[in-house]
């Protein structure tokens, strides 16, 4: 089976990847910082569930650190890489951007140069639905213009596509991007809608409703899109870009009204305006 290298492995969607791959035979190796964008406990019980298997090894290292990157790309000699790992979420952006360039863009820098050089077969790396930005078009498609950010998240997985496609073109280095939209599952992170809300709710506190409740997002399963990232490593396409959606979209208020009804308690919303950096749709 081929080696292959995750990034972010201890984040949500990468713990779920290296724990399939690792069911299917693979040889993997783990690279994450272990942050404390959110609480490092949960990365530590996520890491813990992938050290159950023989063929996973883990490298705590930061991909914007070069030496690091290349000292296990080195060591590993993966066949293919999948790049997970990143400053994620679209709020934070606003207080603190270096972090987004330093990982998002140092980072997947430092990760080409290393596929370059060690002469990896295929990059399969994360974008996201927010390279739309504030497009009306629905249906988001690939074909659409993504020319004008909203936010500094939006803007460094924009550079992340452009620069993928430059090394493909100059070097011949299989790319896969991948723009998630809304995922959601067992192990996810703490930062989302859905976690914030219920643990609001369950200790009787006021919710945060932005846009007066009147947003709708395209929710997708994590279980669909490691199936995608899997069909990803498979392909091995040579410069490409997908949706990986639900191609629907739900309204908040409605995931919320779920939430209530599982817990048995009503929601006491503090309905607030749109905040700067969100769009208001995505649909795959």
């Amino acid at each position: 089976m081929e080696k292959i290298l995750v990034t972010g492995s201890s984040g949500f969607i990468g713990m779920h990847l290296c724990k399939s791959l690792l069911e299917d035979g693979y040889q993997v190796v783990g690279i994450d910082n272990m942050n404390d964008y959110y609480d490092p406990a949960l990365k530590e019980a996520r890491l813990k569930e992938l050290y159950l298997y023989d063929n996973f090894k883990f490298v705590k290292a930061d991909i914007s650190d070069y030496p690091s990157v290349e000292t296990a790309f080195k060591d590993f000699e993966p066949e293919k890489v999948v790049n997970l790992a990143a400053q994620a979420g679209v709020r934070y952006s606003l207080e603190n951007p270096q972090a987004y360039i330093q990982s998002n863009v140092v980072g997947f820098m430092n990760i080409l140069e290393c596929c370059r050089h060690h002469q990896v077969k295929g990059l399969i790396y994360a974008s996201s639905s927010s390279v739309y930005g504030g497009n009306e078009k629905i249906p988001f498609s690939i074909d659409d213009s993504v020319d004008r950010p909203i936010s500094i998240y939006a803007a460094s997985k924009i550079s992340n596509e452009l620069m993928a496609h430059t090394y493909s073109h100059l070097y011949g280095l299989h790319t896969t991007g991948l723009r998630f939209f809304t995922v959601y599952g067992p192990w996810g992170r703490p930062d989302m809608a859905m976690y914030i809300f219920t643990e609001k709710i369950s200790n009787d506190l006021p919710i945060p409703v932005f846009n007066y409740g009147k947003m709708q997002r395209d929710f997708t399963y994590i279980n669909d899109i490691i199936d995608g990232v899997k069909a990803s490593i498979d392909k091995n396409f040579f410069c490409e870009i997908f949706n990986l959606g639900n191609n629907r979209c739900e309204y908040l208020m409605d995931m919320i009204a779920l939430i209530e009804q599982s817990l048995g308690k009503k929601a006491e919303m503090n309905l607030m305006d749109i905040q700067p950096g969100d769009v208001k749709k995505t649909f795959a």
